[in-house]
């Protein structure tokens, strides 16, 4: 998953090095309720499912970025409720849980140490559509034994749109200046609102640039600013005000899917109203 930075220190390596020579693996130490395992997660998008349907007792730790404004989907006082980890084997280790949920780029050495010492790993992709989401919220909470809460976020994240009349022409605008591709979950989410791709018809793809220039030349109908860059800030850009809706776009509703597609839509769905509201 995006961002799903594990760095693994040189302590880690010698520690995967010891376990990975050991004639045997060592036995982790089950939590009390078998049917809901104790989880570390290392991957910020993951944190964001646990915290929806686990409770702190079962979750022994979050990824670090859940703990960085600038990387967590998650609201920093529901982060601080829980443990926290840098990703490194010997902490996951050490915490001796029965289940450890990481991205599919969890670096091998590192899974192979997590298993060797007992210890069940999971990993998952990041999903590219919301009904992919909503399926991997629904395998989180069966390793989790949260079927319910699970089901009831899936179905959230997967109400259909209550978008009505024409598409609205949208630039995302993301950090860096970049613009989101076709094939995202972000590019289906504004879809389904009632938004039509200013990038996708000028030819734009995944992560390609539009210049403060290029914006102020052919500018959208509606502004999604989501980012900080020099040219997203610049005063120029309340001089095309009157022909364009300009609104900030949490980047945090981009990281992830899961309980950030809401979020997503719900702030999409105040800014289509501010942009009928100017036709």
């Amino acid at each position: 998953m995006a961002r799903d930075r594990i760095r693994f220190w040189g302590a880690g390596v010698l520690l995967a090095a010891a376990l990975l020579g050991s004639c045997a693996p060592a036995a982790s130490v089950r939590g009390d309720d078998p049917a809901h395992p104790t989880i570390v997660s290392l991957n910020p998008c993951l944190d964001a499912i646990l915290v929806e349907i686990a409770p702190p007792g079962q979750v022994l730790a979050l990824s670090h970025y859940s703990r960085d404004t600038a990387s967590s989907s998650i609201p920093a006082e529901v982060a601080a409720r829980y443990g926290v980890t840098g990703g490194t084997a010997e902490e996951v280790i050490a915490a001796r849980p029965d289940l450890v949920l990481a991205s599919i780029f969890l670096p091998q050495p590192t899974r192979t140490a997590l298993e060797r010492a007992g210890l069940r790993v999971e990993t998952f992709g990041s999903p590219l559509t919301i009904a992919e989401s909503a399926e991997q919220v629904r395998e989180v909470a069966r390793l989790a034994g949260r079927a319910q809460p699970g089901e009831a976020l899936a179905e959230r994240i997967a109400a259909p749109s209550q978008a009505a009349g024409a598409p609205i022409d949208a630039l995302l605008w993301q950090e860096g200046e970049i613009v989101a591709g076709e094939q995202t979950l972000i590019a289906e989410l504004l879809r389904q609102e009632g938004f039509a791709s200013h990038a996708a018809a000028r030819g734009l793809q995944q992560a390609d640039r539009v210049s403060l220039e290029a914006l102020l030349a052919d500018p959208p109908r509606v502004l999604l600013v989501a980012g900080d860059a020099p040219g997203q800030r610049h005063p120029l850009v309340a001089d095309v005000y009157k022909s364009m809706v300009v609104a900030d776009f949490d980047p945090s509703l981009i990281y992830c899917g899961g309980p950030t597609i809401p979020k997503a839509r719900a702030r999409l769905r105040a800014i289509r109203a501010r942009a009928e509201a100017r036709i």
